[in-house]
């Protein structure tokens, strides 16, 4: 019975758009990458030092690609049945809950072990090229992949059984896939050289990340490691660790496979104005802002389209906005403090880098949640046609809903600025790098901003627009960090300097000096290519919103 479920989650997968379109461009990709480096002579390299430097990449590409790719659906797969009415039939059918679960795991791997096949043409020009060990190099990278994709496929499926909407579930996964890769290796950078238990655990904890064991198979040395390593190695601990969470979020989404799972009570609330004059008062000291006080009359200067994003988005409201700004402040203090007892080790213009990080990080991971479902989310809930009717025109609307995601980004980059202020009161010389910094990630988030609206205007399923932002953002950032690891092998000085000046990440890190970034210069070219791509983004986005508000 597992079989007839296994077929029809592989065979609905297949049968997608969306699914061609990715086979083809993860081919075209790898393959395009190898022919990039193919020998054009009769010469041959021996050494087989730059096959390796383009297998490298061809590694890190296919990382990227599976912790982009894998999580996308089975983060959708739970919930859109649950919403469409087809859980409660399987439910009801003869088929248990671990036959149902085992089927839809086994599809979504099916697909991913597909776009793998994909690569191999291209792992095997690779491989002709010389240097590279087939079992301990070649066969090692697609076992950490499969291993990688089994965790992203569990945990999507995970957090697919827990969200309440398709795109709410993609862009939670999308968020804990960033943890589990990027996070996880924050503690060990901060506590590699003080010994003792919690330098272990920290390194245990790093090898959740598939990245340590990658550059370990690739020849590369560790993440952010500068004390000798000790104990299993990473790809050994990533071993361990993958199957054992894997096995974790199945077994839960398991146990949630019952009845209960469709009946989901929902609090009616009480409105604070009803309650008594002491308990009002007490809310409003204890909470600030109360959440359940009901909210004033729009203003006639307020754009009323941002003022309906902010009352009826989950995380618009005023108090999940206190929330973010006080986490946000939370890290950027505790990354404060690790510059404070961090400059005796490390030069303090480096430990810039984690901040500069942390910021990006944070536009990555919410602002495509955020700008992708601003027009899709309308036409999904059939609200569009209102907001077509009413007075106000395309380009209100546009600035309205532009509007309601800015100024959200800027409150969290405003959070994150105690860190820079103690590095400028411990060096007062680097005010101008913490400002040249500070504009380069202000363009960041404003392109993570407007990428994502736009490319999400495209769509008519808020679930389709966040993923297709998220690929479209991560590509942007993380495509030309590959471009740039990629220096010298195949990839020239100037190709390399023109990749970074799209990513104006890359212009901050330059900023502060960090290595392999100093020798670029990106600003002001960076600068300008940001304004210019924003600029473009809001005028399809504008001319987008404007045929969609025409009469049908």
């Amino acid at each position: 019975m597992m079989l007839a479920i296994l077929r029809r989650e592989l065979i609905a997968i297949l049968r997608t758009r969306k699914a061609f379109v990715l086979q083809l461009g993860v081919a075209l990709c790898f393959v395009g990458l190898i022919a990039l480096r193919w020998p054009t002579d009769g010469r041959v390299d021996l050494s087989g030092t730059r096959s390796g430097q383009v297998f490298g990449l061809f590694s890190y590409g296919l990382l990227a690609a599976v912790a982009l790719l894998a999580p996308v659906f089975p983060a959708t797969s739970i919930v859109t049945e649950r919403r469409k009415g087809t859980l409660a039939l399987l439910l009801n059918s003869p088929l248990r809950a671990w036959s149902i679960y085992a089927g839809k795991w086994l599809g979504v791997l099916g697909f991913i072990s597909l776009l793998l096949v994909l690569t191999l043409p291209a792992a095997a020009a690779c491989y002709a090229m010389g240097g590279i060990s087939l079992t301990g190099q070649l066969l090692a990278v697609y076992g950490l992949l499969l291993l990688a994709a089994m965790l992203y496929i569990s945990l999507g499926l995970l957090v697919s059984s827990l969200a309440h909407s398709a795109d709410g579930a993609v862009r939670v996964t999308y968020g804990c896939v960033l943890a589990l890769a990027v996070l996880t290796l924050a503690p060990y950078f901060f506590l590699q050289q003080s010994g003792g238990w919690l330098s272990e655990l920290a390194a245990w904890v790093r090898c959740i990340s598939p990245v340590p064991a990658m550059m370990e198979i690739v020849g590369h040395g560790d993440v952010g490691s500068e004390a000798a390593w000790k104990g299993p190695s990473a790809v050994v601990r990533f071993m361990l660790l993958a199957p054992l969470l894997a096995s974790l979020f199945s077994g839960i989404t398991i146990s949630r496979l019952r009845y209960h799972l469709l009946d989901r009570a929902r609090s009616q609330g009480l409105i604070t104005d009803n309650r008594s004059l002491g308990t009002r008062a007490a809310r409003r000291a204890f909470f600030i802002v109360d959440p359940n006080r009901r909210s004033r009359n729009i203003g006639n200067w307020v754009n009323p389209v941002m003022a309906k994003e902010f009352r009826s988005r989950r995380f618009g409201r005023s108090h999940w906005m206190l929330r973010l700004i006080g986490g946000c402040a939370i890290l950027s203090l505790f990354l404060a403090f690790t510059v404070t007892t961090g400059t005796v080790q490390w030069d303090l213009e480096s430990v810039g880098g984690p901040l500069v990080l942390l910021q990006v990080g944070l536009m990555v991971v919410f602002m495509p949640s955020l700008a992708a479902g601003l027009i899709s989310s309308e036409q999904e809930n059939n609200a569009w046609p209102l907001l077509r009717t009413s007075p106000l025109s395309g380009g209100r609307i546009v600035r309205g809903k532009l509007l309601s995601a800015l100024w959200t980004m800027l409150l969290m980059l405003l959070a994150t600025l105690p860190g820079y202020a103690v590095m400028i009161y411990i060096q007062p010389t680097l005010w101008l790098q913490v400002i040249r910094a500070f504009v380069c990630l202000f363009l960041a988030g404003l392109m993570a901003l407007m990428i994502s609206a736009m490319v999400g205007s495209w769509f008519r399923k808020t679930a389709a627009a966040t993923t297709a932002a998220y690929v479209a953002v991560l590509g942007l950032f993380g495509g030309t960090l590959l471009i740039w690891l990629a220096r010298d092998a195949p990839f020239g000085f100037q190709t390399v300097e023109n990749a970074l000046k799209l990513n104006p990440m890359a212009a901050a890190l330059s900023v502060f000096n960090l290595p392999g970034f100093r020798n670029y210069q990106l600003i002001p070219a960076s600068w300008w290519v940001a304004g210019v791509v924003i600029v473009i983004c809001f005028v399809v986005m504008r001319f987008r919103v404007q045929s969609l508000t025409r009469p049908e």
